[in-house]
């Protein structure tokens, strides 16, 4: 028998039980901590199925070594598993009610000193953890979050497959399209001066593949984009990807709310009630000032423009007449207001473009405003009772054009909600935004941009407006919001190479232009292409929020950090000259010392 046959375990960390009371095992693992009581050395071993308390009683041969056992050393014990006293059982862990008496050990490798405590919460900074990432990977809360992970993906993929879709791999090279984030770029050594991209989605290929006849697709996929990170963002990430023919909305709706039915069962034993709640994204901007509404709690926006344009203050009565908006949130119970407390709400819109916020709070001895004199009490009162506003409520109000009343409000909304716990954290709300505006004007490049992408197709009704008003164009696009995060987004695609060469001429890209970019998919669609439509969830940010956790790094093995840097290994780095004039490739010298 080999060494390592010789320590084939019997058990895992977290298998043995009080019913395996007497039994003889192997266990193997890691030293998660290691105790001293007199003589007596408590070794807690540990693997990804658990722990287990391991005994060196000082009469063996064996307490020597035990006594120089270092943190985080690999090692296997043979011994003799034995109940623990009523008294020292530990109801924290499944082997709380067993110990190992080691009767053989064997140090496989004794590690040197860590540079941080394997232990949750971690101590260590972001930046230390990701540099050891191998042993930040070791804390049972980051083992818990990738086997949610693999799970899930395998709950996925298993109800795609009971449902006839067929998983398809689509290339990782590919052409180059920089239509919305920058590409990440690879150049080729056999045809010099020419690159791929990595795809930012298989957007493209998955209607091809509706042009040939597999009528659904699905795909659990890496994606690319050389973009501006946040804590939800990275450069590389995974989508679910899912692509039907001959489907409308609702069928792709009835889909996805089945996944995520199941997924949130599965996971985290919640019953989820079908259908899930619908609103349009003009519904959404009015009422929550955001396209992926937070909907575990109330506190509407309400429009009062037509009270505000009747009063002597002249900053409400101008934006309103000049086609502007006065809209606001109602605080319950939050008055008095401070007026730094207002100073720091203002300086906290300001990012979005609102010069003032004016807030009235509903006292029992007055109605308190800083601009009292401009608004009487009549007035005062019909804002209130807009609101329905009781004592002790404060309304606040912004007044501008529609974009910065809805980003302001919207925001300030999502803070307040946060700030005094108007929702149950542990509480899951999703619900489906529908029918965006096709295209969005872009003030710098003075010409519109698909608000999702270019291959989105236009309500049929409005397809006129193609030729005479673009800016209102609906969209067939929906997203998926959950806990106001967009976990999915998707549409109906154009099928007719006529609609897609407007829709080319709307965002700007000239014939010629189309056809180097996107022949290949404008020439399939006049091969027969059938009327489809899909979805892409962004599946780290969806195991993120079952996870609880704030960053979609908590649940990849190796992220990067916000600069797209990995601290683990280094890269991206600089290359050999060797491999850049095999390439056919010269850096500029400032870039290189960059």
């Amino acid at each position: 028998m080999t060494e390592a046959m010789r320590w084939q375990r019997t058990h895992t960390c977290g298998d043995l039980r009080g019913t395996d009371k007497d039994a003889q095992v192997i266990l193997v693992g890691w030293v998660a901590s290691a105790r001293d009581h007199g003589g007596v050395i408590f070794v807690d071993l540990r693997d990804r199925w658990g722990r287990t308390q391991v005994v060196f009683n000082p009469d063996t041969a064996l307490i020597e070594r035990a006594k120089r056992l270092k943190m985080e050393s690999v090692i296997g014990v043979v011994g003799k598993v034995i109940l623990r006293p009523d008294d020292m059982i530990n109801k924290n862990i499944p082997t709380g009610q067993v110990e190992v008496i080691a009767e053989q050990l064997e140090i496989f490798n004794e590690a040197k000193p860590m540079p941080f405590v394997i232990k949750d919460p971690p101590e260590a900074l972001d930046e230390t953890r990701l540099k050891y990432r191998y042993l930040d990977l070791r804390r049972a809360s980051m083992q818990q979050n990738m086997l949610l992970r693999h799970r899930t993906a395998q709950l996925v993929r298993q109800y795609f497959n009971d449902l006839d879709f067929v998983e398809i791999e689509t290339p990782v090279l590919m052409k180059s399209t920089p239509e919305g984030a920058r590409d990440y770029l690879v150049p080729s050594r056999i045809h010099k001066g020419k690159f791929y991209a990595l795809p930012q989605s298989p957007q493209t290929y998955k209607q091809l593949l509706m042009v040939s006849g597999f009528d659904r697709y699905y795909q659990i996929v890496k994606c690319f984009r050389d973009e501006d990170l946040r804590a939800d963002r990275q450069p590389e990430f995974t989508q679910i990807d899912v692509e039907m023919s001959f489907v409308d909305e609702q069928a792709i709706f009835d889909i996805i709310e089945g996944l995520y039915q199941k997924v949130m069962k599965e996971m985290l034993g919640l019953d989820v009630q079908l259908p899930l709640q619908r609103i349009s994204y003009k519904e959404a901007m009015t009422k929550y000032g955001v396209d992926r509404p937070d909907v575990r709690f109330g506190m509407e926006i309400r429009d009062v423009s037509d009270i505000a344009v009747k009063t002597e203050f002249k900053v409400f009565r101008d934006v309103v007449e000049q086609g502007g908006f006065v809209r606001g949130i109602l605080l319950p119970g939050a008055a008095p207001y401070s007026r730094k407390q207002v100073d720091d709400l203002i300086a906290f819109i300001k990012p979005f473009g609102a010069t003032g916020l004016v807030p009235i709070q509903y006292l029992e001895e007055e109605i308190r405003t800083p601009v009292s004199k401009f608004l009487s009490e009549e007035i005062l009162k019909s804002i209130l009772e807009r609101f329905g506003a009781k004592i002790g409520d404060i309304v606040f109000l912004v007044a501008s054009k529609e974009k910065v009343v809805c980003d302001s409000l919207g925001n300030l909304r999502n803070k307040f909600g946060a700030e005094y716990k108007l929702y149950d954290s542990n509480t899951y709300k999703a619900l489906w935004v529908t029918e965006f505006p096709l295209l969005d004007w872009d003030q710098d490049a003075g010409r519109f941009v698909a608000m999702h992408h270019p291959f989105t197709s236009p309500h049929p009704e409005d397809i006129p407006l193609m030729e005479t008003d673009p800016g209102k164009i609906r969209a067939r696009a929906y997203d998926l919001v959950l806990n106001g995060s967009e976990v999915a987004g998707g549409s109906i695609r154009i099928h007719q190479s006529s609609v897609q060469a407007k829709m080319f001429d709307l965002l700007g890209i000239q014939e010629e232009t189309a056809k180097i970019k996107f022949g290949y998919l404008i020439e399939a669609l006049n091969y027969g292409a059938p009327p489809h439509g899909g979805i892409a969830f962004g599946f780290d940010r969806l195991v993120a929020m079952l996870a609880k956790e704030g960053s979609i790094r908590e649940v990849i093995a190796f992220p990067k950090t916000t600069s797209a840097l990995s601290l683990m290994d280094g890269c991206p780095s600089q290359v050999d000259s060797d491999q850049l004039e095999e390439l056919g490739l010269k850096l500029d010298v400032e870039i290189l010392v960059d």
